[in-house]
Parts: C-alpha cells; sequence; structure tokens
C-alpha cells in the first residue's frame, strides 16, 4: 500500500497502524537501538512505483522506518512524500551489486553508497525482526 504523506491525515495514520502495527516507543526505540534508518539514495523503482520516481536529474531518497508488524519506507519525490507500507509476512530482500526490497508486486532498489554503508546495523536488525516474525509460523516437523 502506498500513500501520499505529504500531509498529516488521520485516516491514513489509523490505517498504517492497522497494517503494520503500532511505532515503537521511545523507551523502545532507545533499547533497540534506534527503529529508523539513514536516508539513502534509490537506484530504480519498480514500474508501478515510477509515479514516485523524479523525472528530472534529481535524487530520489528514501529512508525506512521499522514498525511492529512492518516496515514503512518513506520516499521524497521533490517537496513531495510517499510512504510504503509493508507488513513482515510479504517482505523479501535481495542482495546483490545493490540492495532491493520486493513486496506487493513491487520493488525498491538502494544503492551500496556510503549512506547505504552507514545503514548497515539497521538492516542486519530488521533482517533479524524478519526472522524472528517467520518464526512463529514455522510448522513442525513430522
Amino acid at each position: 500500500m502506498v500513500l501520499d504523506s505529504t500531509y498529516f491525515n488521520k485516516d491514513h495514520k489509523q490505517l498504517l497502524d492497522d497494517f503494520v502495527g503500532q511505532p515503537y516507543t521511545l523507551w523502545e526505540s532507545i533499547k533497540r537501538g534506534g527503529v529508523g534508518s539513514k536516508r539513502m539514495i534509490v537506484n530504480n523503482l519498480s514500474p508501478n512505483l515510477s509515479f514516485i520516481s523524479n523525472h528530472s536529474p534529481d535524487i530520489n531518497y528514501a529512508n525506512i522506518e521499522l514498525r511492529k508488524k512492518g516496515i514503512l519506507i518513506r520516499i521524497t519525490k521533490g517537496l513531495k512524500n510517499f510512504t510504503w507500507a509493508i507488513p513482515f509476512y510479504q517482505l523479501v530482500f535481495y542482495k546483490s551489486d545493490f540492495t532491493s526490497i520486493h513486496a506487493q508486486g513491487r520493488f525498491i532498489q538502494f544503492k551500496n553508497s556510503k549512506s547505504f554503508e552507514e545503514n548497515k546495523r539497521f538492516f542486519e536488525s530488521l533482517m533479524n525482526e524478519k526472522l524472528e516474525f517467520d518464526q512463529q509460523y514455522i510448522l513442525p516437523t513430522l
């Protein structure tokens, strides 16, 4: 689900809370060592997210917020902001020459630049959260 989050909207807030969970409290965030990534450079967006990409030579930036049942990817396009909500059960990571996040038939690729390297610890905690979420759905072996 992609929402235009340039301006505050109560309905969007409630929708996001229902879809990916409540945000962490300040104390929980401090205990976790942070729940947000630093700004990263977007390398490529899927065709069904092309309305977000800048058509001018400007760079698109995005950051990720960890929630209790998923993540929020906040993408900046000029003066507009868009939020892509992804629950953990739909989240897939790929790592090659770039890092990409796939869900809901869409993807976003991040450049492996200095800003991405600063987020390594965040991505490790994000993958641990995803693994913990997936552990509750492992079927017992016979």
